[in-house]
């Protein structure tokens, strides 16, 4: 491992993530970044949980689909794992997917049969919170290293805080979009039914709740339609 030359790839790969427009964007960079600057790894995706649904964000290879699918079918795979452990182990290395996996029994033969042959998983954490795991994968067997391990560790770390940046970014947009659509909903009520801002927020907020629809829906079916009929 030239650690020069992965410092300076690491330097540039940092920029590039702040750069990006979209949380999308920022995911496609990180797992584009884990082919390119970790040796031996031939595909990367992320792995988010919702309760026990698996989701797989910017795969690039099918196998990291496929993967990610079958643990989540199984419930028990490293790159599961790692995305929901709360205590412990933070990183999983899996050097031969030839060999016999006590961990992982239904796992990894099956894993093994789809073209995985050794991978790794990294938490994706902050201090503030847990987003996932940053798997990598290889076809062939002890394709990762230690050295390989701390390059993807140190990948991981600075992953975890661009996605976070990058997700808190998208949710403040989202709200101000939010609210920016509420207003121009309530001006609309408040000059064609005229109504004050206080009655016109009841409107909204009602009828988001007598027919359980989210408010900024309601708000742009009346942006859309100029009323609630």
């Amino acid at each position: 491992m030239e650690w020069a030359r992965f410092a300076q790839q690491m330097a540039s790969m940092a920029r590039d993530l702040l750069a990006q427009e979209s949380v999308d964007g920022t995911l496609e960079r990180i797992t584009g970044s884990a082919v390119e600057l970790v040796e031996g790894c031939e595909a990367a995706g992320i792995l988010v949980l919702h309760s026990n649904q698996v989701q797989t964000l910017a795969p690039t290879h099918d196998l990291v689909v496929e993967s990610d699918r079958l643990q989540g079918q199984l419930g028990e795979g490293p790159c599961f794992d790692a995305a929901r452990t709360k205590e412990g182990e933070r990183v999983f290395r899996v050097a031969d997917f030839t060999r016999e996996q006590p961990r992982w029994p239904s796992f990894a033969p099956r894993a093994h049969r789809l073209g995985v042959g050794s991978m790794m998983g990294f938490l994706l954490y902050t201090e503030d919170e847990e987003l996932g795991a940053l798997n990598m994968y290889s076809h062939k067997p002890g394709a990762f290293t230690e050295a390989g391990e701390l390059a993807g560790w140190l990948l991981a770390s600075h992953a975890a805080v661009a996605f976070s940046s990058a997700r808190t970014h998208a949710q403040m947009e989202h709200a101000v979009a939010t609210r920016h659509m509420i207003g121009e909903a309530m001006g609309i009520l408040m000059g064609s039914h005229h109504l004050t801002e206080e009655q016109a927020w009841d409107v909204l907020r009602r009828y988001s709740q007598e027919h359980n629809i989210k408010l900024r829906e309601v708000a742009r079916m009346v942006c859309e339609h100029g009323s609630l009929t």
